[in-house]
């Protein structure tokens, strides 16, 4: 089957401003999408929600021989990649029609590995 990466992009600041209730709402959109995805014929591979943005390290010039550690290089950025999914999919169209379920905007491809790339 092929495999789809499903990233997450989403304004931190809106938990923030709506609270606890908020997130608690959207991590039980998450645990309802992976039922709604097994009974899509398909299979969640990998996921993970990410720390917020302000815990991330920025490397630049990386797998160069000059890398730094910088700021962040996009601090006016209201949305951010808050997690992601890697599911198997039977195909483009239930791919898509699972990246529609899940909470958040989603930015969906189609792994490399399915097109003969390693």
């Amino acid at each position: 089957m092929p495999q789809y990466f499903l990233s997450i992009v989403e304004n931190e600041s809106a938990y923030q401003a709506e609270g606890a209730a908020s997130f608690d709402e959207v991590m039980h959109a998450h645990r309802s999408f992976a039922e709604a995805v097994s009974a899509a014929g398909a299979k969640i591979i990998s996921s993970e929600a990410l720390q917020p943005i302000a815990t991330a390290t920025y490397l630049r010039g990386a797998g160069s021989k000059e890398v730094s550690v910088v700021d962040n290089p996009l601090p006016e950025a209201k949305e951010v990649v808050g997690g992601y999914y890697l599911v198997d999919a039977p195909d483009d169209e239930t791919a898509l029609q699972i990246g529609q379920i899940v909470p958040g905007c989603i930015r969906l491809h189609r792994a490399a590995s399915d097109l003969g790339h390693s």
